[in-house]
């Protein structure tokens, strides 16, 4: 009986245990659920407004001389004088004389060629003199027509040609002894000097290299299809009527600013890149025309350049964050509703695009990032925060 008690005890108790638990259970009040509340997102709206659009294509490049030489000598000698402004830097004006050579045998050769021409112009007055005192006898004496050689016709014609070759020897050793002051071609500056006192230079030798300063060229690479913007052909030649360049550096930290223009394209796309190259150029870039104390454009300078293309009329401008992918925006509807809109990008650069199809006057368009869009979705305007109904 004991034993019967010690195993019913324990059943017992769980079953008291479990019918407590179902009475709990079925007295509890029941919980009233609702469905969760929808999130709708807030978004920042720009109007959009036509507007007319100045083109500014950017670009960057390296400052180098128009007009760049050698200076060679035309004739051998040894450097007896190199002018102080020769040096790596130097400015020089044209006709400066920058090296001179030993002149004494070129002027002992024109002396020589004087009086070679001296001697022949004698000898063609002797020559002369003697013919017409031929012509005389002939005339006196002979009948008819007389022969060349009897009136020295030959010999005159040797003594005419032995002076014009004498004053061709005259002139030759002339400008030899010219050649052997060295001038500048034009008004520039020095990249590098090759020759010192001492040196016998000939023909062909390097003796500096020199560049002109009226006139600088920036050389500056833009996508082809920017040049429908810029109105420029592949071949565009167009010298001082072409784009204006507004070109900036920083120098010794200054901010730095010159006016230029583009003044031809280069007849090449690069394959690789596809760039085409305009050329811009820069007057007076030294400022020494004009005395300007700033800065100087100099050859070798890293440059910034904004060039001005045409002006797009009744366009719409646009953060770049409104393009979805290449060629649609979110347009928010009179109902907060997101619809999504195909446009026609003509210009698009880092901050903003420029569209001229697909969108009107006062319509609102979404700027802000959505990780989801769906059209017709619904939306918070900044303006109407409130969760729309």
């Amino acid at each position: 009986m004991r034993k019967a008690f010690r195993i019913l005890l324990p059943v017992a108790v769980v079953a008291v245990a479990i019918g407590i638990a179902a009475a709990m259970i079925a007295a509890r009040p029941a919980v009233e659920t609702s469905p969760p509340e929808a999130v709708v997102p807030l978004v920042r709206l720009v109007d959009a407004e036509p507007v007319a659009v100045d083109v500014v294509v950017r670009s960057q490049g390296t400052v180098a001389p128009r007009t760049e030489s050698v200076l060679v000598p035309e004739v051998t000698g040894r450097v007896v004088h190199v002018s102080p402004a020769l040096v790596s830097g130097g400015f020089f004006e044209e006709g400066d004389v920058l090296v001179r050579l030993d002149a004494r045998d070129y002027e002992l050769a024109v002396v020589s060629a004087r009086a070679q021409v001296a001697q022949s112009a004698s000898r063609l007055k002797v020559e002369e003199e003697e013919a017409a005192s031929a012509r005389q006898e002939w005339a006196a004496l002979g009948d008819g027509d007389p022969a060349p050689l009897v009136v020295r016709e030959p010999q005159l014609a040797e003594a005419r040609a032995a002076l014009e070759a004498a004053k061709s020897a005259l002139e030759r050793a002339q400008r030899d002894l010219a050649r052997t002051t060295i001038r500048a071609p034009f008004a520039g500056r020095v990249r590098e000097k090759r020759v010192d006192l001492g040196q016998v230079v000939a023909p062909g030798n390097s003796l500096a290299t020199l560049y002109a300063v009226d006139v600088a060229e920036v050389r500056l690479p833009v996508p082809d299809q920017e040049l429908a913007f810029l109105d420029l052909p592949l071949g565009y030649r167009g010298g001082a009527g072409g784009p204006q360049v507004t070109i900036r550096a920083t120098f010794a930290g200054q901010p730095l600013e010159w006016q230029g223009r583009i003044v031809r394209t280069e007849g090449e796309i690069d394959a690789a890149s596809r760039m085409v190259h305009l050329v811009a150029e820069v007057k007076d870039p030294y400022g020494r025309a004009t005395r300007r104390s700033s800065a100087p454009l100099a050859v070798g300078m890293f440059v910034h350049a904004e060039i001005r293309g045409r002006q797009l009329e009744d366009v719409f401008t646009l953060p770049r964050s409104a393009l979805r992918g290449q060629d649609q925006v979110l347009v928010v509807d009179d109902d907060d509703r997101l619809r999504f809109r195909q446009v026609q990008v003509v210009r698009r650069d880092r901050d903003q695009v420029v569209i001229d199809k697909g969108l009107t006057a006062r319509e609102r368009v979404c700027v802000s990032p959505l990780d989801v869009a769906v059209d017709g979705m619904r939306v918070r305007t900044e303006i109407d925060e409130e969760p729309a109904s």
